[in-house]
């Protein structure tokens, strides 16, 4: 029975992955600062929990002791140029570091959509900087750039569903950014695959993966898409550039994670769908679902303005 440690398996897209490899019979380990992030994952009999910092080179090595792959899930959203290096460059070189140390070859590395050294936003770069520090480390490497990802429990429609439960109508910057949502069983499906390979028409390995649904859309006609699958639809009021601007600057001054943070309008100046530039998903042999085929299922069960302040309160901690 092969052994894997998930890096980031407590997070949104962490958990569906620690599911689907657990069905398929891995042994998975998940490292986090805080045990009690893990209760959504340690009730499955082969996932073993270890409380540590993997920011920490030593305890990294440590916790990777012993396994024969490594997917890395952990990233941010929103920080400072330090807070993106810590997390998306300075993580993945000491991955790399480790997986020397102690002779693990596989990795499994989720990136972004949009990840480019010149990119606009600090997001963009530091990811793209992660993808050259693990692709320079002599490593069986697959990439996968996911879009914007969406699914039961995620910070995104649902997001924008309760939002809408809550307000008589949605000011928004970006309006016409558009992305090309990807279900999260999806990625989930995406890693397994990359971990299974042998049964693919062509190894992963050494290749860069765009995960991407079937359908473009804008940020508008996701955010009324959200709306109309949960429990109301409210008008949609695209804001101009500068008034955008002007709401991300004050969001970021919100205690907890900002609805939305200048970086992320910067990020959304370019377009986040599939390039064609790299294979997609079915070279994992994955038909990808469609936002509005998943979305009725899971939307609008939960609402409220307590459900939006409990999102709040969450991202905070």
């Amino acid at each position: 029975m092969k052994r894997v440690l998930v890096l980031g398996g407590t997070g949104f897209i962490g958990r569906h992955v620690c599911e689907k490899l657990h069905r398929e019979g891995w042994t998975i380990t998940v490292p986090t600062r805080r045990a009690v992030n893990a209760m959504r994952v340690q009730h499955l009999p082969r996932v073993t929990v270890i409380e540590t910092d993997v920011h920490e080179p030593g305890q990294l090595l440590d916790v990777l002791s012993g396994h024969d792959a490594v997917v890395n899930l952990v990233a941010i959203l929103h920080g400072s140029e330090g807070e993106f290096e810590r997390v998306h460059v300075e993580l993945p070189l000491s991955i790399a570091e480790a997986c020397a140390a102690d002779g693990v070859r596989r990795v499994v590395h989720i990136s972004a959509l949009g990840a480019n050294l010149d990119g606009p936003s600090r997001y963009q770069r530091s990811k793209a900087r992660g993808e050259e520090v693990l692709r320079g480390a002599g490593l069986e490497l697959t990439i996968l750039r996911p879009s914007v990802v969406f699914g039961a429990g995620d910070r995104f429609l649902n997001l924008f569903a309760r939002l809408q439960e809550t307000f008589p109508i949605v000011p928004l910057a970006a309006a016409h950014a558009r992305f090309q949502p990807v279900w999260v069983e999806d990625i989930a499906s995406a890693v397994a695959g990359c971990l299974r390979d042998h049964t693919l028409p062509a190894s992963s390995i050494g290749h860069t993966i765009e995960c991407a649904g079937p359908e473009v859309f804008t940020l508008a006609e996701l955010v009324r898409l959200a709306g109309r699958y949960g429990s109301r639809e409210r008008p949609v009021w695209p804001l101009p550039a500068f008034l955008g601007r002007l709401q991300a600057g004050v969001f970021e001054l919100a205690p907890g994670e900002p609805l939305m943070s200048r970086d992320n309008l910067a990020s959304m100046s370019v377009d986040n769908v599939a390039t064609s530039s790299f294979p997609g998903l079915a070279a994992l042999a994955i038909t990808p679902s469609s936002v509005k085929s998943v979305a009725p299922t899971y939307l609008g069960q939960r609402g409220g303005r307590s459900q939006l302040l409990d999102y709040r309160h969450n991202a905070g901690r």
